[in-house]
């Protein structure tokens, strides 16, 4: 086996999975989507990445809402903020490390009114050592279900 290599985009080695940071200085140098297709296509592109970006769904959500059918399409200052956050999260990144099967796994959960999260991680030398980050941003009937079920004090799984 090779010490590392670019698998989908990845730098993957003994270390964990990167992003390829070949790829790095084009994204710092990505200019403001000024129309629904050039939002269609950055939040494309953000999104094949997005397992590696904690709360990707709840970030990108001003910037989803300009792809809204009949929603003018405004870039306000919370959609630049979206904007350069993704920017950044892609260009720095923490390296997500490789699942160590002898080990124990913890799964940390968090909700709001709009999203949910789930982190899947290890704890290594005392450290948390994420694996996977998964979030959701809840549609109006999940939303709805979600603000019932925290009233009765219930857990929700979507």
């Amino acid at each position: 086996m090779v010490p590392e290599g670019i698998v989908l985009g990845h730098k993957v080695s003994s270390k964990g999975i990167e992003v390829d940071r070949a790829k790095i200085e084009i994204i710092e140098k990505l200019p403001i989507p000024i129309n629904v297709k050039a939002m269609r296509s950055f939040l494309g592109h953000v999104g094949f990445y997005r397992r590696f970006i904690k709360n990707f769904s709840k970030i990108a959500k001003p910037l989803s809402n300009l792809l809204v059918v009949d929603n003018p399409f405004i870039f306000d200052d919370n959609c630049k903020h979206a904007f350069e956050t993704l920017k950044n999260k892609l260009t720095t990144v923490p390296i997500i490390t490789l699942a160590d099967w002898g080990l124990p796994f913890e799964l940390m959960c968090d909700s709001s009114d709009l999203a949910i999260g789930v982190v899947l991680g290890q704890r290594k030398d005392k450290l948390h050592h994420v694996i996977y980050y998964a979030s959701k941003v809840l549609n109006e009937a999940q939303i709805l279900h979600h603000h019932r079920k925290r009233t009765l004090g219930n857990c929700i799984c979507i």
